[in-house]
């Protein structure tokens, strides 16, 4: 079976289930392999998270013309929100050690400050957004890419994936027309 083909609700789901291996994969590797995520990480893992959740309500719901569209758009603004901390992640990557921005405070304990009203919000959306020098290590390599390569990967996939036409669900009529109506 073509998967170019699928119903926009078979390709919605698969869209969830990619997003669900992902994020499981994440939770594997930081639970047992003792890799923790930085603060970029972290990041697009909410990315993840935010398209996974409009692939499976998208999925359940299955809309017709102007729904799919909606659900469409808000898978996409996860990507691009995912394409941007990823893109952040390897730009830091790719910088001399001595450019490297100093580490700071965990992401655990940015959180708790936040929640306690000692750090704005916006504050923290900014420190969470800048990185540092934990976002630049390399950890983890698989075929010469580091973890945020494959994920920037997985969003211009996801996105392309979400965008692909689908055909329309069927009438209840099977693909026959009704009579006209004859005019006397």
């Amino acid at each position: 079976m073509n998967p170019f083909r699928w119903s926009f609700r078979a390709a919605f789901l698969l869209g969830f289930l990619v997003c669900l291996a992902l994020l499981g994969y994440a939770l594997y590797e930081e639970l047992y392999q003792n890799l923790m995520p930085c603060y970029l990480c972290v990041m697009q893992r909410v990315a993840f998270v935010w398209m996974g959740l409009f692939f499976l309500v998208g999925a359940l719901h299955a809309p017709r013309a102007g729904g799919r569209r909606a659900y469409v758009v808000l898978v996409l603004i996860g990507a691009l929100f995912g394409i941007a901390m990823s893109v952040r992640q390897l730009w830091l990557q790719s910088l001399p050690a001595d450019q490297i921005p100093a580490c700071g405070a965990s992401f655990g304990t940015l959180v708790a400050m936040l929640q306690q009203g000692s750090m704005p919000l916006a504050r923290f959306m900014a420190v969470v957004l800048h990185g540092d020098g934990s976002c630049a290590a390399v950890t983890w390599r698989f075929l010469g890419l580091s973890m945020a390569g494959w994920t920037l990967i997985w969003y211009i996939l996801l996105g392309i994936w979400s965008l692909l036409p689908r055909r329309p669900r069927s009438s209840k009529l099977g693909g026959v027309r009704p009579l006209r109506t004859i005019r006397s």
